[in-house]
């Protein structure tokens, strides 16, 4: 090899190692871009008489800096932040929501409750009444305004997991078309591959990461293989496969995630979706945006049962038992639309007691031998037994009916709160229908001897069944034992006696003991005794008139501070506290976690930064480095040219 050939390798490579030092500093603001070098080896020697003579220099590869472990715990930093980033931006609207001071619940509740007790300080009059149902129809309101907020946040979740499937598909496509590119022009080589699309490719798993966590294996010639989920393949070599926007199975209005295969989407686990956007959004929706909209039904359905009933207990203005004052939600029934059994199968799910009500919905299913209800917040599963059913099947709260006739794949979805709040209104227009009054009265004769006396009364909700048509006359008198007894109790009820907490229950038509500071309780009426009566002395129930009577008022009020919710452990405002105090802690916890996860991220992109980052000043003095490379390789070149034309002068 001479010496010219020599220096022409050597200015090569110099030029070579210019040109991409200059392509580094040129691409050092670049997202993704990997810093790279020329990576010289010797060329082979030549042999000779004397020894092995070099021949010059040549080029091995462009080295590309990147470290594939520290890029991967990048994007695994990547997938969670955006992921927290994407969950606290849909919280923090469900927090501000329920947290503020003039339109959340609490100030309707405080509101309404507030006129309910006003009945009794003008004894039921018309202000009072009026104010009532202007005050309920606030509330109403203001139930609908919020669960009309939580919509628009559920369709504001439908509109971003449409975006993201769609961004998702589009990375897939281009990675698949770079992994066919790579490998066309790779062609199987480990070293001579073009850095270039290796860094397009890794910046687009990096932007996937964003959107969902994606686990990445290396594949053939230069390929990357991506899964997602459960290890559901996106990306193949150059096939990518798509993943579609579609609705829910059992919730048409909710949209999920499926992964298409053979033209055909078939819905993933949304459990399975961790990490970036699109999981957050949809572990978003199943923990706090299904639980805020459930919890508020809740309340709305268990303040409507219970006002209901004792409403019911009242008498109105004109002397007529109380009506509903709001309209109580049915539960949401929905059937698998991807269900082809041709089974009549219907469900019915009635809410029978509020008290018992969780904020889980619930997926019935049948095995092929009976049906069993699921609560999906725990996944406890309750089998419907027997089946066919004789009475509906009490669960939570809810009234399980199922009739026709069963196949195998029947799956349905019961959502008892979901909607209680947006059907929550108002079902009293009357100011005169407000049952304030007792429907009972109780007096007590002037003729009467002794000291005897009886209370006010209340009645219970079996009192509905056969309320009074003719007054009850209760006359105390001396029994068999020479002991006092009361008789007189309505016809054919058991009435039972209750004294410092025991009850002792006595058969229709018997004489019962009478004791001071005891409360006898017959046909859904219950009194209290006091004193000592006379023998022969009268004590008088009889319907009440209705007018100037608060009694039901009062009761109507207590339901404020009565714990109704969660099994009798809570009130209606301290159940909204808890949802409020939930969903802040959630967006707490979220808030304090993103900004961990940032600077976890930040650490990760530092550390790959070091391996794969331009350094400019690096750059700057290899450009110093390889200018004086080129300026000695052409130093030799010269020398040759030089030697060259002595050998010709010497030939003349």
């Amino acid at each position: 090899m001479s010496l010219l050939s020599i220096g022409k390798s050597g200015l090569f490579a110099a030029q070579a190692a210019l040109s991409t030092a200059g392509n580094n500093i040129t691409n050092a603001n670049v997202a993704g871009y990997s810093r790279q070098v020329v990576v010289q080896s010797t060329a082979i020697s030549m042999s000779t008489s004397g020894g092995f003579i070099g021949t010059g220099t040549q080029i091995a590869q462009v080295k590309r800096y990147s470290d594939e472990f520290l890029n991967a715990q990048v994007r695994t930093a990547q997938a969670q932040t955006s992921g927290l980033e994407a969950y606290e931006a849909q919280i923090t609207q469900i927090d501000n929501l329920l947290a503020d001071s003039t339109s959340g619940l609490s100030p309707a509740l405080q509101d309404f409750f507030a006129a309910v007790q006003n009945l009794t300080g003008d004894r039921a009059g018309v202000p009072s009444r009026g104010a009532l149902l202007s005050s309920a129809d606030t509330l109403v309101a203001r139930f609908q305004a919020m669960n009309g907020r939580l919509d628009e946040i559920r369709k504001g979740v439908n509109t971003q997991l449409t975006s993201s499937v769609d961004t998702i598909n589009t990375y897939a496509s281009q990675i698949a078309a770079l992994n066919d590119q790579i490998g066309k022009l790779s062609a199987g080589s480990e070293t001579n591959v073009p850095n270039d699309l290796l860094d397009r490719r890794d910046q687009l798993v990096m932007e996937l990461n964003k959107q969902v966590k994606a686990t990445v294996t290396p594949g053939d010639n230069n390929s990357l293989t991506v899964s997602i989920g459960n290890g559901q393949p996106l990306i193949v070599g150059s096939k990518s496969f798509q993943l579609a926007a579609m609705n829910s199975p059992t919730d048409q209005t909710k949209i999920t995630v499926g992964y298409v295969t053979g033209g055909k989407a078939t819905p993933l686990p949304e459990s399975s979706l961790s990490g970036g956007a699109l999981g957050a959004v949809l572990e978003f929706r199943t923990k706090s945006l299904d639980l805020a909209q459930n919890s508020l039904g809740r309340i709305a359905i268990g303040l409507a049962q219970t006002f209901n009933d004792q409403h019911h207990l009242g008498l109105d203005a004109n002397g007529n038992p109380g009506g509903d004052v709001f309209t109580i939600p049915p539960a949401a029934v929905t059937r698998d639309v991807n269900n082809t059994a041709t089974s009549t199968t219907e469900i019915k799910a009635t809410i029978s007691d509020a008290s018992q009500l969780t904020t889980s919905d619930y997926k019935v299913e049948y095995d092929g031998a009976s049906y069993n209800v699921i609560r999906l917040s725990d996944n406890k599963k309750t089998p419907i037994d027997p089946y066919p059913q004789d009475v509906p099947q009490t669960i939570d709260g809810i009234d399980f009916a199922i009739t026709g006739d069963a196949d195998a794949g029947d799956n349905f979805l019961v959502r008892p709160t979901v909607n209680g709040a947006a059907d929550f209104k108002l079902a009293l227009t009357d100011q005169s229908q407000v049952a304030a009054a007792a429907p009972i009265a109780t007096s007590v004769p002037l003729t009467n001897k002794g000291t005897g006396k009886i209370g006010e009364g209340a009645v219970d909700k079996t009192y509905l069944a056969a309320p009074l048509t003719a007054p009850v006359t209760l006359t105390y008198g001396l029994g068999a034992e020479g002991t006092g007894v009361l008789t007189g109790f309505p016809d054919g009820q058991d009435i039972t006696m209750t004294v410092n907490g025991n009850k002792t229950t006595y058969p229709a038509g018997s004489e019962v003991p009478f004791k001071d500071g005891a409360s006898y309780t017959a046909g859904g009426i219950t009194v209290q005794m006091n004193g000592a009566p006379a023998v022969g002395d009268t004590f008088k129930i009889e319907k009440n008139t209705g007018t100037g009577d608060t009694r039901n008022a009062s009761l109507l009020g207590d339901l404020q501070s009565k714990n109704i919710l969660d099994g009798g452990k809570a009130t209606y405002q301290s159940a909204y506290a808890n949802l409020v105090g939930a969903i802040g802690n959630k967006t707490r916890e979220v808030q304090v976690n993103a900004e961990a996860s940032a600077a976890l991220l930040a650490q990760a992109q530092t550390a790959a930064s070091n391996v794969s980052g331009v350094n400019l000043d690096e750059e700057a003095a290899n450009l110093l480095k390889y200018q004086q490379a080129y300026q000695a390789s052409g130093k030799v070149m010269q020398i040759a040219d030089t030697i060259f034309d002595t050998l010709l002068s010497i030939g003349h």
